[in-house]
């Protein structure tokens, strides 16, 4: 059972953005919590290519994206889409592994989690050429999950009929 708790309401900066960050990754998890394949892959209404499982995958490249491209200033390529398929994360879900999309996100979020213990929220990576501080990084990537898991809220409510905050 995923667990997730509200971060105190007074703590300093750095504890309060990583509590919050993750807090929304534990409730993109809560959403998905018991549902078989089909069901994460179902889609939201036509034409959004949208499922939960196309949200996991979209959230490993997000991760992958900000922490390990513009902080870490890896040069490495998509998981779930390329140059010639920039939406695969979303379109391509119907065979694809629930495992592996699990697995790649759980993996950027551990290596999120390394690439950010050795930096100040001050310090910065390059993004579209321009500089980003990890402050930066963590305030979107909170926004994304946030703006995302009322996505999530919405299918999983369709799916099953569950809700919750």
């Amino acid at each position: 059972m995923v667990e997730r708790s509200e971060p105190q309401y007074e703590l300093p900066e750095r504890a309060m953005l990583e509590g919050w960050l993750d807090y929304h990754r534990s409730t993109l998890e809560w959403k998905c919590e018991g549902l078989i394949a089909d069901q994460l892959r179902e889609r939201s209404v036509p034409p959004s290519s949208m499922s939960l499982l196309g949200l996991v995958r979209h959230m490993a490249d997000v991760e992958r994206n900000w922490f390990r491209r513009a902080l870490a200033r890896q040069d490495v390529p998509g998981i779930f889409w390329t140059d010639d398929n920039r939406d695969g994360d979303f379109d391509d879900v119907d065979d694809a592994s629930v495992q592996e999309a699990f697995d790649a996100w759980y993996n950027e979020i551990d290596f999120a989690r390394r690439v950010a213990a050795g930096m100040g929220l001050d310090d910065t990576g390059i993004r579209r050429g321009e500089t980003v501080s990890l402050r930066w990084v963590y305030t979107h990537m909170i926004e994304e999950y946030a703006r995302h898991n009322g996505h999530a809220d919405l299918l999983r409510e369709r799916i099953d009929g569950a809700t919750g905050d």
